[in-house]
C-alpha cells in the first residue's frame, strides 16, 4: 500500500492537483506517525491492516468535520472535507453492503459462540481482524447488539 501512496503522490504532483497532493501527504504523515508509535512499542512498521484502520479513522474524522462545518454555515469547508473523503476512499477496498455486514456478523457470532452482550468485544475483534477497512464498524456494532440481545 505504501507504494500505492507514493505513486498517487507522484501522479497528483504531475497533474498539479493540490487537493489530492495534500490529502495523500496527510495519509503518508498519519502512517509515519503510526510507524513511530509502533517503534516506541517495539513493533514493526504499520502493515496493510493497520493502514486500512488509519484510513477508516481519517474518513470518520472528516465526516465529523464536514458535519460541523455544515452546522456552522461553512459549506465550502464541508465540501473540502468531502473531497478528501472521496480521495481517501479510493485507497480502501469496496465497503460491504449492510446485508453483507449482517451476514458476516451472524457468521462470526456463530463461530465464536457468543451468547450475549458480554461477548460483543470478542465478535468485534474478530470482525476488525478479518475485514479491516471493509465495513463501518459502528454500524456493525449496532447489528451485533441487535443480534446478541
Amino acid at each position: 500500500m505504501r507504494e500505492q501512496f507514493a505513486n498517487a503522490l507522484k501522479e497528483a504532483l504531475k497533474a498539479k492537483d493540490s487537493r489530492r497532493t495534500s490529502t495523500v501527504r496527510l495519509i503518508q504523515a498519519a502512517i509515519k506517525d503510526r510507524d513511530i508509535a509502533n517503534r516506541g512499542q517495539s513493533k514493526g512498521p504499520a502493515g496493510d491492516d493497520e493502514i486500512m484502520q488509519i484510513l477508516a479513522k481519517m474518513i470518520k474524522q472528516r465526516e465529523e468535520s464536514a458535519r460541523i462545518y455544515d452546522q456552522g454555515g461553512r459549506p465550502e469547508l464541508a465540501e473540502q472535507e468531502r473531497q478528501e473523503i472521496s480521495i481517501i476512499n479510493e485507497f480502501l477496498p469496496e465497503q460491504f453492503s449492510e446485508e453483507k455486514v449482517r451476514e458476516l456478523c451472524v457468521a462470526i457470532i456463530q463461530e465464536t459462540g457468543a451468547q450475549g452482550l458480554r461477548d460483543m468485544g470478542k465478535v468485534m475483534n474478530a470482525l476488525k481482524e478479518r475485514y479491516p477497512g471493509q465495513m463501518d464498524f459502528a454500524k456493525a456494532s449496532g447489528i451485533i447488539k441487535e443480534l446478541l440481545k
